[in-house]
């Protein structure tokens, strides 16, 4: 039997004191970006290094990116609201939904990006506009994917969340219906999760939506990032039902982090390496 081994790292400049840093900070961090990050890195020569971090002190921690140049910051789950306060500008990315999901560091300066919305967008174009929608979630995920698809002509779709001020407001903000709970009972042939279920830890066997919805819809879209098969895919995988991936969200947005950071927009063979990299070793 022929033993499979992954791709040669390529060479890469010697981490040094003119070695750019980048970082992620996230509740639950995961080795994607990571990897995603530095692989990329040394397909294209570039003189930086990435590494994922976690914090309970979010001030701090932005402090730390002033203090210490560190060139950009990706920002995920619980933090990409309430980050916003701690920036000094935002981007129209960001400003248009109220959620970072990226820093850059100029000099000093730190301004707030969103790459998800693009991700996002990309993702769905494909899909019908008049096709129904269930959107779970209201934090600032769930900001970047209801402004692509109002933005992307969906008009059909109720954002279910059960704190209610920031549902409502959620789904007002874009013309939407909200409710507090799902309906099982309810047809909608787009399913987007956009909450923590199905992520690893104490939500790693929930269902995002019940089978009986599954069953009925045409297409399960779950932004978790890690584990990249959620229990909400796999029954809809099970089911035939196509399936939008939160790794696919993952690539998009971070190939345009990357940009942001270094200015340099990498090869499509390039990001397909570093995207093949970071899911075989993530």
């Amino acid at each position: 039997m022929t033993q499979q081994t992954s791709a040669p790292e390529p060479a890469r400049p010697l981490i040094g004191r003119d070695t750019r840093l980048c970082m992620s900070l996230s509740a639950r961090p995961g080795n994607f970006g990571t990897r995603f990050h530095n692989r990329l890195y040394a397909l294209t020569g570039l003189d930086y290094v990435y590494k994922a971090f976690s914090t309970r002190d979010l001030e701090g921690a932005v402090r730390g990116i002033r203090a210490l140049d560190i060139r950009g910051c990706a920002i995920s789950m619980p933090f990409k609201e309430a980050v916003i306060a701690l920036l000094d500008g935002l981007a129209p990315s960001a400003a248009a939904i109220d959620s970072v999901n990226t820093i850059v560091n100029d000099d000093g300066v730190l301004t707030g990006h969103n790459t998800d919305y693009a991700a996002v967008a990309a993702l769905i174009v494909d899909i019908d506009p008049a096709t129904r929608f269930v959107l779970r979630g209201s934090g600032g995920m769930a900001k970047a994917v209801a402004a692509a698809l109002r933005d992307t002509g969906f008009r059909n779709g109720v954002i279910v969340a059960r704190n209610e001020p920031a549902g409502r407001a959620l789904a007002d903000l874009y013309g939407f219906a909200w409710a507090a709970d799902l309906h099982t009972e309810e047809q909608a042939d787009l399913l987007i999760n956009v909450t923590p279920m199905g992520m690893t830890g104490t939500d790693a066997d929930a269902l995002a939506f019940p089978p009986a919805m599954i069953t009925t819809s045409a297409i399960a879209f779950d932004v978790v990032q890690y584990p990249p098969e959620t229990p909400f895919l796999r029954a809809a995988a099970a089911a035939g039902k196509r399936c939008i991936t939160g790794t696919e969200v993952a690539i998009l947005q971070a190939l345009e982090q990357f940009v942001l950071y270094t200015g340099v927009r990498p090869s499509d063979a390039q990001v397909a390496d570093a995207a093949a990299f970071a899911r075989a070793h993530g």
